[in-house]
């Protein structure tokens, strides 16, 4: 969520020496997307994510792996645990985050997107919804609804026996269904929003942008207190339109460009080739309910370069 936490940008795996460390290194490699996807929708920040593969690796390096019955269900497990130790000191400096937090936004590669139930959990407007959740909640619901953990191995990685985590699997379920988009809407769907919003923002065309925004729309910006960006949400179709016509003032150093963020269609808009601002949508019968801007620049990384998500 900030820098200075150590991190050099990716996960430092120690060279094989022997046997037993290709052995260590090779499933970690193997299943190193799919860690990465898990700590990522627990977290919702990309930094974060890295730096509990780095402790995931560090303590599975240290594994007597003859033990080892299911690396991969190991792998998860070990994850699991670190994200939920790093997620509860998230939420306490989500409390002093300056502004309304919205996850980190990933670049992802097209796969990302053929997989709709993965794509739909790593969406901005999902993922904000997981934020609601308590921390055990959200691993659970994460593991199973995801990633189809059996409860079983659920409950070791987060210490409960099974017949709680059904109960907790349960309630989250119910939680999530009541606060995540109603429908699925497909991707040529958003990108047609999409773009409509674009020419309007770009030709400040208020109208254009009431035609494609819900009367209570909500506008979310993240700057972090980093760079200037809404402090509260913004809500109304009259009041976002407001905000969001006219990128164009920038003049030409200015562009607004369709990108694939989390799956789904988006938009990204750069000043003299720097990205600025990532926006994101969410949809409900065919026009556009909320937006979320993500300006904070310690949270662009990863929009530079495509990541790969694994389920």
């Amino acid at each position: 969520m900030g820098k200075g936490s150590g991190r050099t940008g990716g996960t430092a795996e120690p060279l094989a020496r022997d046997g037993r460390t290709d052995r260590a290194t090779e499933a970690f490699v193997a299943h190193r997307k799919l860690l990465f996807t898990v700590a990522y929708e627990m977290l919702g920040s990309a930094a974060d994510a890295e730096d509990v593969l780095q402790e995931t690796w560090l303590r599975w390096a240290g594994v007597a792996l003859d033990t080892v019955r299911d690396e991969r269900a190991y792998l998860v497990r070990i994850a699991t645990r670190q994200a939920l130790g790093r997620l509860r000191t998230l939420r306490r400096r989500k409390e002093s985050y300056v502004g309304p937090w919205l996850p980190e936004p990933l670049l992802t590669t097209p796969d990302v997107a053929e997989d709709v139930e993965l794509a739909d959990s790593v969406s901005m407007a999902v993922l904000l919804v997981l934020e609601t959740l308590a921390p055990t909640e959200r691993a659970v619901f994460v593991l199973r609804e995801v990633f189809a953990v059996d409860y079983d191995e659920i409950a070791e990685a987060v210490d409960k026996s099974p017949a709680a985590v059904r109960q907790i699997a349960h309630r989250a379920r119910v939680h999530v269904a009541a606060r995540r988009p109603r429908a699925v809407v497909s991707a040529d769907e958003t990108r047609e929003a999409l773009a409509a919003f674009q020419r309007a923002a770009e030709t400040g065309e208020v109208q254009g942008l009431l035609d494609i925004l819900a009367p209570d729309v909500v506008l979310l910006g993240d700057g972090g207190g980093v760079v200037q960006a809404v402090q509260v949400p913004v809500i109304g179709a009259g009041r976002v339109a407001e905000l969001a016509a006219g990128p164009g003032r920038f003049g030409t150093a200015a562009s607004l460009r369709p990108a694939q963020v989390n799956g789904h269609p988006a938009l990204v808009f750069r000043i003299d080739g720097r990205i600025d601002t990532v926006l994101a949508a969410r949809l409900d019968g065919g026009r556009i309910t909320g937006l979320y801007a993500v300006r904070n620049p310690e949270k662009l990384s990863r929009v530079e370069r495509a990541t790969s998500l694994r389920r």
